[in-house]
């Protein structure tokens, strides 16, 4: 088929989380600790991360798929070490034990507790939230990594930063300037680009943990140097707006997706969102970009722009009523250790994962079982379309 797919397995507090990727074509040189484990030490990062990222020092051990260096065709097969593991072996035993497991029985609202004990019933909810958490996306980011050298490799760039936490915003003018900051915004502590907006956002969070409360807020991921025509305007299924806007939609805490002007958009007379046609030395150009690099369900050569907004982390330090579910009397929700603000991390998952979604589809629009033949058909659509000639 040509179109990458990947799993993921493990638990937060399990011994290790487990990644596959498959459709990754042959010849891609990839190294972990260049390639992959840079980017989870990004998604550790910032301002109103909790403990467990002072535990964890995230890194991927590649056990398939790569040979001296470069992929062969296989399936990639990676595992990262829950260094936490160590002091939850006796509580999250793979087979039986005689140790006492103290049940979770209050869920917190907002989190997968009380839906997932509906869907499985389950007298511990750990065995719910343990698999719902967000440590999951470590091995996303991983896998994504992969996805980001190979893009890479093709000319694509890539940059995701927040815009706003907790209702203050700063966001970036253009697209260019996005892409020009990146290492500004990859030294912030909240990973933004005003630095006197970055003090404010600072504040707030402080201000939260102290309240034992959290927040959230969004992100902005722009990726230039796009063929067009991936994705599909003939079936829902194919059109790359859809694609993307479910993956990201699939990250734990995001509520929101939005492609290009979003919501402005809908404010807007059609005159002041549609991205007008012009052409200059035989090639098309645009504009402006309120498409956010998609039309119909395909890239139209434009930078992607697309943004997620991520509720506040359900695991309050103040936590809000519950009902306890072994009794059935009300009471205060159960309290998890938990970030504060994790909206940082958002937008390095984010990067990756739009990573996964894009090669999956300029796979399944180009083929190719190696590298070099990728390389050559993204080349030709890139350089050959113009207007004006025949």
């Amino acid at each position: 088929m040509g179109q990458i797919r990947y799993l993921t397995a493990g638990e937060s507090h399990g011994e290790m989380l487990i990644g596959i990727l498959e459709g990754m074509p042959a010849g891609l040189s990839l190294v972990a600790d260049r390639d992959i484990d840079p980017i989870l030490r990004e998604r550790q990062k910032g301002h109103g991360r909790g403990r467990r990222q002072k535990i964890e020092h995230d890194a991927a051990r590649i056990v398939s798929g790569v040979r001296n260096g470069v992929t062969t065709g296989a399936p990639i097969a990676l595992l990262i070490q829950n260094k936490d593991w160590e002091h939850w072996r006796e509580r999250m035993p793979i087979l039986p034990t005689d140790v006492e497991l103290l049940p979770v029985t209050i869920p917190r609202p907002g989190h997968s507790d009380l839906a997932g004990w509906m869907k499985y019933g389950h007298a511990d909810l750990r065995n719910i939230f343990e698999r719902a958490s967000a440590r999951e996306t470590a091995m996303r980011v991983a896998v994504g990594a992969i996805a980001s050298t190979m893009l890479k490799v093709l000319g694509f760039e890539s940059a995701c930063y927040v815009s706003a936490i907790g209702g203050i915003v700063a966001e970036a003018e253009t697209t260019d300037e996005v892409l020009d900051a990146r290492e500004i915004f990859r030294a912030s502590p909240v990973r933004m680009l005003n630095r006197s907006i970055e003090e404010k956002v600072i504040a707030k969070i402080d201000e939260a943990k102290a309240n034992g409360d959290t927040l959230g807020g969004t992100v902005e991921c722009v990726v230039r140097n796009i063929p067009p025509g991936l994705g599909s305007h003939v079936h829902w299924d194919r059109k790359l707006d859809g694609v993307l806007s479910q993956a990201i939609m699939s990250i734990q805490a995001v509520k929101a997706v939005e492609i290009g002007a979003g919501m402005h958009a809908a404010r807007s007379f059609g005159s002041q969102v549609h991205d007008s046609i012009g052409i200059r030395e035989g090639r098309i150009v645009r504009g402006s970009n309120n498409a956010g690099g998609i039309e119909g369900g395909m890239s139209n050569g434009e930078p992607i722009v697309i943004r997620a907004h991520m509720k506040p982390i359900s695991t309050l330090m103040q936590p809000l009523q519950s009902v306890d579910l072994a009794t059935g009397k009300e009471t205060e929700a159960h309290i998890e250790r938990s970030d504060v603000c994790a909206v940082p991390a958002l937008a390095v998952i984010v990067e990756q994962v739009v990573a996964l979604t894009l090669a999956s589809e300029l796979l399944e629009t180009f083929g190719g079982d190696t590298l070099s033949e990728l390389k050559e058909r993204v080349a030709i659509r890139r350089t050959a379309l113009r207007v004006g000639t025949k």
